[in-house]
């Protein structure tokens, strides 16, 4: 989180130095957006929605443990109404998915908060990998670094070593020691009553059943093709985009994974209804490594949240709505799950979503 906050804080310093000495044109902002090609944009909001579906077949090997038959357009719109809540709801929105897909597959909740947990070190994962793609190739990209971004992008490299060191030191610990992790969890909470007791063995042996696609080699094959075809997506997306984008149009591949390492981190920001640190890294990679205008950038950070965020959420709405959840169901979905959660960290009873 300290590290997130000093990329915004950044993020910010960056562009207020820009404007502060640069007329932000508000006529160049507006009809940059008229000379987009649309046609790659419509294709982009194509490629961005199969992401989805392309998470909902990741979600679905990790549940076929606990049910051989997963029903994955279930989990599809599941994931659609979630990501729909973390636009709508900002980050806590994220416990809707996996109360979704536990309440209509009717497995534990704290096994699909495991497989939420596996998916997001699967992610971050490949979010490492692409960063240090970038940071290896930004010397020979037409990316154009001053003094300041070196330090970032040297400071940036060791944090990305740290991070995909513990991601990879917990993945084989969820695939080679989960049985004796159970064993000693539940050991060390033997202090607590009985009945307590017994909910929380309970509760850590739900969570660790929903991790155990990691120990099935065929599984864990699956997973990692899964997440490669899933970046792969990501970046065909983002390629789709800068087509879009007279001044990004020329832009070579290694240049659109460079801008994806970045914007990665900055998506973990996210303000319920404006996004976050999404557009402002996006603005900043654009302008001070690229040379694009300030507004020109602008107007392509919106594009790309857009599409990258928002362009599920007519999706998301329309299941929802279907399904009969309103808003106000939505808020209160998000609130069943927080208290979900909050049960299952204390071990106490609710582990289970009431349909």
């Amino acid at each position: 989180m300290l590290a997130l906050i000093v990329v915004a804080g950044f993020a910010i310093w960056m562009l207020h130095e820009r404007w502060h000495h640069t007329r932000f044109e508000w006529r160049t902002f507006a009809a940059s957006f008229l000379h987009l090609d649309w046609r790659w944009i419509a294709v982009a909001l194509v490629v961005s929605v199969t992401t989805c579906y392309g998470r909902a077949l990741r979600w679905a090997v990790m549940l076929r443990p606990l049910r051989p038959h997963p029903d994955v357009w279930a989990i599809f719109k599941a994931t659609a109404i979630g990501f729909t809540a973390v636009v709508l709801l900002g980050r806590p929105g994220e416990f809707v998915r996996p109360y979704l897909i536990a309440l209509r597959e009717k497995v534990p909740l704290s096994s699909q908060l495991a497989a939420w947990v596996l998916e997001r070190l699967c992610d971050l994962l490949a979010i490492l990998l692409v960063f240090g793609f970038a940071v290896s190739q930004i010397q020979a990209s037409r990316a154009s670094l001053g003094h300041t971004f070196r330090w970032v992008l040297t400071t940036g490299g060791y944090a990305v070593g740290i991070l995909a060191a513990v991601c990879l030191l917990l993945l084989v610990m969820m695939a080679r020691f989960s049985g004796i992790m159970r064993t000693r969890l539940v050991a060390a909470l033997g202090f607590l009553p009985k009945r307590h007791h017994e909910r929380v063995a309970r509760t850590v042996g739900a969570f660790m059943d929903g991790t155990a696609a990691t120990q099935d080699q065929g599984s864990a094959i699956r997973l990692c093709l899964y997440t490669m075809l899933e970046w792969g997506l990501i970046v065909l997306c983002f390629v789709c985009l800068f087509k879009s984008c007279p001044e990004t149009r020329t832009f070579a591949l290694q240049d659109v994974v460079i801008f994806i390492g970045f914007v990665a981190f900055g998506s973990v920001v996210q303000i319920p209804g404006v996004g976050g640190g999404m557009q402002l890294v996006a603005v900043v990679v654009l302008n001070e490594l690229y040379g694009v205008s300030i507004e020109v950038a602008t107007s392509l950070a919106i594009v790309v949240w857009i599409v990258s965020f928002v362009a599920i959420v007519p999706i998301g709405l329309g299941f929802a709505f279907h399904e009969g959840i309103n808003w106000r169901k939505l808020k209160d979905l998000e609130h069943k799950a927080e208290r979900a959660q909050a049960n299952l960290e204390a071990g106490l009873p609710g582990e289970e979503p009431a349909p």
